[in-house]
């Protein structure tokens, strides 16, 4: 399958050039909502963008007169207006925006903050108590604080934000007319589990803006759309699609938090949305419960058989068919992007059934991030899509079965890892980037991803496994919360390994089902599901061990499972 254009749009050099283009062609279009709250008393703010631009331009010139220009500026917080326009300032005055983690434990973001050579940070007033620390230890580079909210002895963004009003209304363009080198590194972005080992990832605008172009080429999305701001700006699948966003003329909206997701989703009228799995299951998951409620689980089965055969006839009623339950999250939700970690299939498949399309994507922050995704002309659950059309993709090695790692070439490809030559150079060869993801492309041209190279787990006899594909079968019990699969010395044969896995049971669905169950009783139920799981597997790839725990495994910052942790205490 060819990685054609499904539509026509302008290609932008820089992020520069993409905001100020959005701030002609959508001025009046509600670019942010910030909501307001006090005591019970809630409104609403709204940014066009028209204002956007003018609010970027004046924090950036009032940035550039206090004598930062050519800097490098950090950015740590909750997902917010001040968040956006702080990181859009660095960008639009050819500043290094450093996005930093709000997860970060204090030695982590002081370590982030030497490493990156910052000179001023923003700041979320949530943070305050790290930062003053932070301010006080002097072992930074650091010698501007700038809190996004108002703060005791601390500038902040409103100050600013008059300052560099004043500042251009007596002529000082410095700021609007910088010139921007979109192959310079524009942003310094540290990967998940920030430690002084960590790899800092350079990008340049040229990455991002390839990207956004990318797509654009092949998502639709539309002026009229209402975005809601899941994932973390920090992340780069996050702050990329912030920029998409922004491309398209979109509003967006900002959550309140996990706990509030169906109440947002009505309150904001959301339309389209990105976010990773858990996420996107999470919400499937709210809707099913509440078809459960009703009783109508039966009647959905029936009317999505009428609804798909209809589907093969070009007739689409979908959205006419289940519409009480898509009226359940706001009337309005037609289209998701899931990444950042693999989907399930069966998700995916149910919210398309019921007329939101949910489409798949696959990248790495490496590659500024996306790679491959599903577009309306290739669907395919269980894969990651096609390549962008700007990408070129190979599989590198493949053995028996067409798997091999995957690499990567295109203008999305990173600079480099900073001030780590070594680590660059075993990722980037002759302009391809490997990717350390294994992988085939089956007969229709769909990129589907099997696992992590260094997560595969190799037998006695040569047979390998990928632990994500048993993970995924195992999630979808409804007793499991989560879990992992992991290789255990095989005590018969020390030079063999058995497969075993660890999971973490929900505790929602045994309060509501098996209140009555102790934890030995739960371990049988859920091992005797897991030994059906193993009929439908060749006999290499069976579990043969468990361990059940109700503690939350090891993560990262990014939700990912930090594997060699939970093995550390496995075994210990």
């Amino acid at each position: 399958m060819k990685n054609d254009k499904l539509y026509d749009v302008k290609e932008f050099k820089n992020i520069k050039e993409i905001i100020y283009n959005s701030a002609q062609k959508y001025k009046e279009n509600i670019a942010f909502v910030i909501k307001h709250q006090i005591d019970k008393n809630i409104s609403y703010e709204n940014i066009t963008y028209k204002q956007l631009l003018e609010d970027i331009n004046k924090l950036g010139t009032a940035v550039y007169n206090l004598g930062y220009k050519g800097k490098r500026i950090a950015v740590i917080g909750r997902n917010g207006y001040g968040w956006a326009i702080a990181h859009l300032s660095n960008l639009l005055g050819a500043n290094v925006s450093v996005p930093l983690d709000k997860d970060l434990q204090y030695d982590e973001l002081e370590s982030s903050l030497i490493r990156s050579k910052a000179d001023i940070i923003f700041f979320d007033k949530k943070y305050i108590e790290k930062i003053t620390q932070i301010k006080e230890s002097k072992n930074t580079n650091l010698k501007e604080f700038i809190c996004l909210e108002e703060a005791q002895d601390f500038k902040n963004l409103k100050q600013l934000i008059s300052k560099g009003e004043e500042l251009i209304k007596q002529g000082n363009k410095d700021f609007i007319n910088a010139k921007i080198d979109e192959n310079e590194m524009a942003i310094l972005l540290f990967t998940s589990g920030t430690t002084s080992k960590s790899k800092a990832v350079m990008l340049s605008q040229k990455n991002i803006a390839s990207n956004v172009y990318a797509m654009q080429c092949v998502q639709a999305i539309y002026s009229t759309d209402t975005n809601i701001a899941f994932l973390p700006f920090h992340h780069i699948f996050g702050s990329t699609c912030m920029v998409v966003m922004l491309a398209y003329g979109v509003r967006t909206v900002f959550p309140d938090g996990l706990r509030y997701i169906k109440k947002n989703l009505n309150e904001y009228g959301v339309s389209v949305f990105v976010g990773v799995p858990i996420l996107v299951e999470a919400i499937y998951k709210t809707i099913m419960k509440e078809v459960e409620k009703q009783g109508k689980t039966k009647l959905i089965k029936i009317a999505t058989k009428i609804s798909n055969f209809l589907l093969k006839l070009h007739i689409d009623i979908r959205r006419i068919l289940f519409k009480s339950i898509i009226s359940a999250l706001g009337g309005k939700l037609r289209f998701v992007i899931s990444g950042g970690a693999p989907a399930d299939s069966k998700i995916a498949k149910g919210f398309n059934d019921l007329g939101i399309e949910v489409v798949q994507g696959y990248g790495l922050t490496e590659t500024s991030p996306v790679i491959a995704a599903e577009n309306k002309r290739c669907m395919k659950p269980g894969t990651v899509g096609i390549p962008m059309c700007n990408v070129k993709l190979e599989i590198e090695n493949k053995d028996e079965n067409g798997i091999g790692e995957i690499r990567v070439k295109g203008p999305n490809v990173m600079l480099g890892y900073y001030e780590n030559e070594e680590a660059t150079k075993e990722v980037l060869k002759d302009g391809w980037f490997y990717t350390g993801d294994l992988g085939y492309i089956d007969n229709e041209g769909c990129v589907v991803i099997t696992g992590r190279s260094k997560n595969l787990i190799v037998l006695k006899n040569g047979k390998k496994v990928f632990p994500e594909e048993l993970e995924t079968l195992v999630n979808r019990l409804d007793l499991v919360e989560e879990c992992m699969v992991y290789g255990m010395p095989d005590e018969k044969d020390k030079n063999d390994v058995k497969l075993s896995i660890k999971v973490v049971y929900n505790k929602d669905v045994v309060k509501e089902q098996y209140k009555d169950k102790n934890e030995d009783e739960l371990y049988k139920i859920i091992w005797e599901q897991i030994k059906q799981i193993n009929k439908t597997l060749p006999r290499y790839k069976y579990i043969k061990s468990m361990i059940l725990t109700d503690e939350e495994l090891i993560k990262t910052t990014t939700k990912k499972v930090k594997r060699q942790e939970e093995m550390k205490k496995i075994l210990s």
